[in-house]
């Protein structure tokens, strides 16, 4: 085995690296050997990591504090650096999350943390290199992370080979940020699922044909939905499109061309697995698992093929002339337009019709049975009266049947048969990655125009989080969730007044801190260690708390705030102004209303636009604006735009009125 291979390796700067590890047991083995990054909050833990994992760059990001982590691949031997940098919100250009900048669609409630944890590996190119300036703006690394000091964070950016990396597929990289996550103590974090190959929305390919996106694989659960879809609708789409018959959803495409192509990816993929392959679901599972699969060694070619054979239609006014029989041509043409109508009402075209059954249909209006099986005998891909009349045994019973076709019908079938024929490279051969991604790019535009409704409703779904639970540990150490309470209340028992209170400024009440003390530690202690843990977390808490009583591990706590400088029962009280609705929060705190036609009542992070009428806001693209078309300088909606056309109406009805006084 030849020995592992440095690609670009930082240490070949000038101060030496003192730890590099192992990627694929990162961080688990580094804090196996410093005995645990803490077991605490992720505030506590992320100062542990960066001590004891992470080197201190000389020259900072931007002014800002950073660590470099060196991970050696142990596949290919490539050494790839892992940097941290701390963002103090505080003198931060951008103060506020741009990822928590909807309260529906992030943390935009939550109040702001004076620390933000960026972990970025960047392009397999700039390994060698010094964090860039602009590193925390940019799109193009292979992982960046965001979490904020509460630990609620943000994967931004995630790039394995299909963004460029030789050596780091997405699932490294995914394995990679889920056990730093989990190492740490994060509590969530958000991903907005927008990956895309050769233009496929990953979302919707993965969720029909397993009923999950990609990032489920590591636990990710539906969090929103944009443009009013729920996550019942979500699943309702799914279920739809994944169990939807393959000739279905041709017949549905029916008369675009797709309809054809995607018949003849079925029928080539169908004849080469054996299987039937009759749902779009096992379709495209099939074709997903040929692109993972290993190319067999080439098949025989076929034996050389003769000229096809074509059924010839023929003009059954020339048949019956050309015919030597005992009944006068006129006589012929009228059996077989009475067999032909026999046919057409007993089911039409498609239908078949034994020969007997046809023999007895005519027998109602012809008496001469002689007469009707001579004609029978010969009426075969014969056409009459604009009808082709075809006649094939049955391949299990062989008995004789009679069918119509259209003959418009029958030249487009036939001309689908030979481009079928035509289109079938690998009919001798083991399909190439290509004509896989080919046949997976039909289905999934089939189902885009054949089934634009469901379709879009999961591609509107791309919004998802993962929740690491607050348990206790293997420790004896207890956790608590310290939770800030509106000042101003007389009881605990009118918590759900205060919240309600709270929430006509804010949409949610910001989550509770996460507060770690030992097990034999006193009600003081506990009262400490909150104030520490509210203080370090977060900006809008600069005040000296006290709180009595006691509690027990995984009981949520309640802090609350009020003017004075005395403290009594539970209340935790400041100096100065309250510390409520106007403390910062992520997203700033703005007095709008959304209410569009998809039902969405909150921003979801899509482009909107505000009526200037009512100020409400609404999608631009329920509103008839397409995405790149500019907003128009004046915007009505619907209900202002319909009252002023009512009024603008009345206003022409009465000077009509008037004129004709």
């Amino acid at each position: 085995m030849a020995p592992p291979r440095v690609v670009a390796d930082p240490t070949a700067r000038k101060r030496v690296r003192s730890k590099i590890y192992g990627l694929r047991t990162f961080p688990e083995a580094a804090a196996a050997a410093a005995g645990g990054f803490g077991g605490g909050a992720f505030r506590d833990n992320v100062r542990e990591f960066v001590r004891e994992c992470g080197d201190v760059e000389e020259g900072a990001t931007a002014g800002m504090p950073t660590w470099c982590t060196l991970l050696v691949d142990e596949r290919s031997g490539a050494v790839a650096p892992l940097y941290t940098v701390e963002e103090c919100v505080r003198f931060s250009p951008r103060p506020l999350c741009d990822y928590c900048r909807c309260v529906a669609a992030g943390w935009g409630h939550h109040w702001v943390s004076k620390r933000r944890y960026h972990l970025i590996i960047p392009t397999d190119e700039e390994w060698d290199r010094p964090l860039s300036g602009d590193a925390l703006l940019r799109n193009d690394h292979l992982l960046h992370g965001l979490i904020h000091g509460n630990g609620f964070g943000h994967l931004v950016t995630i790039n394995g080979r299909s963004g460029g990396s030789k050596f780091l597929s997405g699932c490294d990289l995914m394995d990679l940020w889920d056990r730093i996550c989990t190492a740490l103590r994060v509590r969530e974090v958000s991903v907005e699922d927008t990956s895309q190959k050769r233009s496929l929305a990953l979302r919707l390919l993965l969720g029909v044909a397993y009923g999950a996106p990609w990032f489920a694989r590591w636990g990710y659960r539906f969090a929103w939905g944009s443009f009013g879809v729920t996550e019942d609708r979500y699943r309702r789409a799914i279920h739809l499109l994944s169990s939807l018959p393959v000739d279905a959803l041709a017949a549905d495409l029916r008369p675009s061309p797709r309809a054809g192509h995607l018949r003849r990816v079925a029928a080539a993929y169908r004849r080469l697995s054996g299987e039937p392959l009759l749902a779009v679901r096992d379709l495209l599972r099939h074709l997903l698992d040929m692109k993972r699969r290993s190319l067999p060694p080439p098949l025989p070619p076929p034996p050389p093929r003769g000229p096809r054979k074509r059924r010839r239609v023929r003009d059954f006014e020339e048949v019956a002339a050309a015919l030597e029989s005992r009944w006068p041509a006129r006589r012929l043409r009228f059996a077989a337009e009475v067999i032909v109508g026999a046919l057409a009402e007993g089911g039409g075209a498609g239908r078949r019709m034994t020969r007997q059954e046809v023999r007895d249909a005519a027998r109602l209006t012809i008496g001469d049975t002689g007469l009707i099986d001579f004609v029978l005998k010969s009426l075969g891909d014969c056409a009459v009266g604009g009808r082709v009349v075809r006649r094939a045994p049955h391949p299990l019973t062989r008995v004789l049947e009679f069918s119509l076709e259209d003959p418009a019908a029958e030249e487009e079938d036939e001309e689908e048969e030979e481009e079928e024929e035509e289109a079938l490279p690998f009919a001798a051969a083991w399909p190439s990655q290509g004509e896989v991604e080919r046949a997976v790019g039909a289905v999934y535009w089939g189902l885009v125009e054949g089934r634009r409704e469901a379709a879009q409703a999961v591609l509107d779904c791309k919004h998802w989080a993962k929740r690491w639970g607050l348990g206790d540990e293997a420790d004896d150490r207890l956790r608590f969730l310290v939770r800030w309470k509106p000042p101003g209340r007389k009881g605990w028992e009118e918590e759900a007044e205060a919240e309600a209170e709270l929430s006509r400024r804010r949409p949610l009440i910001p989550p509770g801190e996460v507060v770690v003390v030992e097990a034999h530690a006193a009600v003081g202690e506990l009262v400490a260690e909150a104030e520490r843990a509210m203080r370090d977390t977060y900006c809008a808490f600069e005040w000296e708390p006290v709180m009595n009583g006691g509690a027990e591990s995984g009981a949520e706590l309640w802090v609350r705030g009020e003017f004075g400088a005395e403290a009594v029962d539970c209340e935790l009280r400041r100096e100065g102004r309250e510390v409520g609705a106007e403390a910062e929060a992520e997203a700033e705190a703005e007095a709008w209303a959304v209410a569009c036609a998809c039902g969405a009542s909150d921003d979801d992070g899509e482009r909107m636009v505000a009526c200037d009428a009512c100020d409400v806001w609404h999608h631009t693209r329920c509103a008839g604006i397409a995405d790149g078309d500019p907003v128009p300088p004046v915007f009505l909606c619907a209900r202002c735009g319909g009252g002023l056309a009512a009024e603008a109406a009345v206003a022409a009805a009465a000077a009509g009125v008037a004129l004709r006084v």
